[in-house]
């Protein structure tokens, strides 16, 4: 389970944006109406969905991935040696492009909450950090200040010599885990299976498997949705594909013989005849069935989910049906974002769930709740308030159809 994300001086982030799924103090008629919304973990009342909402360019995307070029160090910088330069850009104003970036996320695994950050430049790991909360209480289980390494007695076997083989380059529990600290496997798993990012692309290896797992769901969820689908099919085809290299060792183009993956649809007007999924069928149907696969695994299994504009291409009432998914479930969680302003909907998202996403005069990103505008009431129309301009996080367009024949003519 997912508590808190927090970013600083990535991309268009600047200073320190959170992300917080533990929920507000709400205890109004709507609230309790919305009670699915949320699940209750040790004491706590944490959020299942939350939306980030706001204009293009505001920094919605940069947040996703920013959390993506995180979790990639997790799981890949202990293979980085000393050329490599981190893929992630710091905030390029006012010289913040010269100070360090940060991350830090709060989570429960195997019911335990943990606590892990990390510090860096695009050169090297500057600071990393991970705690955990027995009996409540805060407690380190390792800290790292460049190349000195602090422990807890007793929390990581042969710790030292983890230590001795981690560079500037790597994350110390990226390299843990690779020199088989149990501890550390047990995290990397986390952030590999159950912290999920993005969609999975339907050519994707791993998509066979959650096909056969839910085929039934997906097709029954279909029919939820009013498609006509009556049946899908997984094939696996004999292609050719050109290999490209390139740098010093680069050879010349070729056909190579891959294993290509195909689904087939089949509409209940003609159940006999086959749709190609990839090229006869619309973009919101693709989207809707590899969400549905994702989902339907974050959902059964208790994942939490980072995806930008999981709304792509689908109708505003599919949207409301994924989010009513997520919703339904016991523990899944999902951050998304979006420009659909029908889901700021207090009959359908609590004001803590509801994050506005706006760009700065200095052209860096903010991040604020709808819980924070303590004056809004539950029972007013949070989407024409937002539209009126009364969250900002809106586009200033100022544009006529006169001033725009008048633009044409110059």
């Amino acid at each position: 389970m997912l508590l808190k994300i927090e970013l600083e001086n990535f991309f268009s982030i600047k200073e320190k944006v959170s992300i917080d799924f533990r929920a507000g103090n709400i205890n109004t008629k709507q609230g309790r109406l919305l009670s699915q919304n949320v699940m209750e973990w040790n004491g706590q009342t944490i959020l299942k969905t939350i939306g980030l909402f706001g204009p293009n360019a505001s920094g919605k995307s940069n947040i996703v991935k920013a959390i993506n070029c995180c979790c990639h160090l997790i799981f890949e910088s202990h293979l980085y040696n000393e050329n490599t330069v981190f893929n992630f850009q710091p905030f390029k104003f006012d010289g913040w492009d010269q100070r360090p970036s940060r991350f830090l996320v709060n989570f429960v695994c195997e019911e335990i909450e943990y606590e892990y950050s990390f510090s860096l430049t695009r050169n090297e790991i500057l600071e990393e950090s991970l705690y955990h909360y027995p009996n409540k209480r805060r407690a380190k289980i390792f800290s790292r200040q460049g190349d000195d390494f602090s422990f807890a007695e007793g929390a990581i076997p042969r710790a030292k010599d983890v230590a001795f083989n981690t560079s500037r380059k790597n994350l110390f529990l990226s390299r843990a885990s690779s020199m088989n600290r149990e501890f550390a496997q047990r995290l990397f798993q986390y952030f590999l299976n159950t912290f999920l990012l993005d969609l999975v692309p339907l050519s994707d290896s791993s998509i066979e498997s959650l096909f056969e797992k839910y085929k039934k769901i997906v097709l029954e969820a279909l029919n939820v949705c009013d498609s006509d689908i009556c049946n899908i099919e997984l094939r696996k085809e004999k292609g050719q594909q050109w290999s490209v290299s390139f740098g010093e060792n680069a050879t010349p183009s070729k056909l190579q013989e891959v294993e290509i993956v195909r689904f087939l649809t089949y509409h209940k007007f003609a159940p006999q005849i086959p749709f190609d999924m990839a090229t006869e069928e619309s973009n919101g149907t693709r989207q809707l069935f590899g969400v549905l696969l994702r989902l339907l695994d974050v959902v059964k299994n208790k994942k939490a989910l980072m995806i930008d504009e999981f709304d792509l291409s689908l109708h505003t009432l599919l949207a409301d049906f994924i989010l009513d998914l997520i919703h339904a479930s016991t523990n899944a969680q999902l951050l998304f974002t979006s420009h659909n302003t029908n889901l700021i909907d207090m009959t359908r998202m609590r004001k803590d769930q509801i994050l506005f996403v706006n760009k700065k005069n200095d052209g860096s990103t903010e991040v604020y709740s709808l819980y924070d505008f303590k004056e809004f009431r539950d029972n007013m129309d949070a989407e024409k308030g937002y539209k009126q301009g009364r969250f900002d996080a809106i586009p200033l367009v100022s544009s006529s159809v006169g001033s725009l024949k008048k633009l044409l003519e110059d």
